[in-house]
């Protein structure tokens, strides 16, 4: 950046226009929210490393997930209920971009290991005999970095695009954080690049992922339904239902924000719908998988039962 290019030295976040009392009360639902976050993922991360059964590729995915969740949360929540206490917090123009960074970051490498747990339910279901052979633990080891580093090297070129614009005010970021589209409105320069980019990168990690695990499941499904026994059908699609649960919800929130055709007021739109991405997302995530899989449930009950005084 040049000498003055940017004279803006933080930004203030409008959050949410509520009335006090209404914004006092959301603190105090969002930050039990948000507790709920750390503590289910937080769980599965320890039942997953404590527990020797749950060593497994699934799991070891589902780990990965965990901890995305809650560096998805961490990155945008406690900014946010500081906002709900102190209307117009401003935040610095470093924190701004590096809080933006993280967000895509996440949110890229999220879309990437859902795609990766579809693959591994694929070969868990239509292949397997070969299942131990295919999903080595290089193999993935090597799934789980490529998808944090394109999830990173995915977020880099927004921010190259970003930092050199100029910022010359107005300061207010019409948002809880430093969404990207949000902050682009700021900017006193064209800006048509970095939106191209960002449409560009909404397609290629949401449209082309969820396209290779609607495949996936077709395969799936077609293998599911040739399992002769009752038994046999309903235990496939009970390691299916709970990835499918995250993917619905994921997916169906980020195509309708950064796809999808926007209709009334997109900004506010987008600002709840974020908000569901943010703290809903990763707070559900738990709750769908530990109360839908019998082996996180076994694992739960075992920990409390070592932890029990005899």
């Amino acid at each position: 950046m040049g000498g003055n290019q940017t004279s803006v030295p933080e930004f203030l976040l409008l959050g949410f226009p509520l009335s006090p009392r209404m914004q006092l009360l959301l603190f105090g639902l969002f930050s039990v929210f948000y507790a709920f976050t750390l503590l289910g993922n937080g769980v599965i991360l320890g039942l997953i490393s404590l527990d020797s059964k749950l060593h497994t590729p699934m799991y070891f995915f589902l780990s990965q997930l965990a901890t995305v969740d809650i560096a998805y949360a961490c990155n945008t929540v406690p900014q946010m209920l500081v906002n709900l206490l102190s209307p117009a917090q401003p935040i610095s123009f470093a924190g701004c971009l590096t809080q933006t960074f993280l967000f895509l970051t996440f949110a890229h490498t999220e879309c990437l290991l859902l795609v990766v747990m579809s693959y591994d339910r694929y070969v868990a279901i239509c292949l397997p005999l070969r299942y131990s052979t295919i999903m080595s633990w290089r193999l993935c080891i090597t799934l789980a970095v490529a998808s944090w580093t394109s999830g990173l090297l995915l977020a880099l070129v927004h921010l190259v695009l970003l930092l050199p614009l100029p910022f010359c005010g107005p300061q207010k970021v019409n948002h809880f954080f430093c969404e990207i589209l949000a902050v682009l409105k700021l900017a006193c320069a064209d800006t048509y690049l970095n939106k191209v980019v960002v449409l560009a990168g909404a397609v290629s990690v949401l449209v082309g992922p969820l396209s290779a695990i609607v495949v996936s499941y077709g395969h799936i499904l077609r293998a599911v339904l040739k399992i002769q026994s009752a038994e046999g059908r309903q235990k496939a699609f009970s390691t299916c239902s709970s990835h499918l649960g995250v993917v619905g919800l994921f997916y169906g929130t980020a195509m309708i924000m950064y796809v999808g055709p926007q209709h009334g007021d997109p900004q506010e739109q987008k600002k709840y719908l974020l908000l569901f991405h943010s703290l809903f997302n990763p707070m559900l995530n738990p709750l769908i998988y530990s109360l839908r899989n019998r082996e996180v449930n076994a694992a739960l009950r075992r920990r409390l039962e070592k932890g029990r005084p005899s």
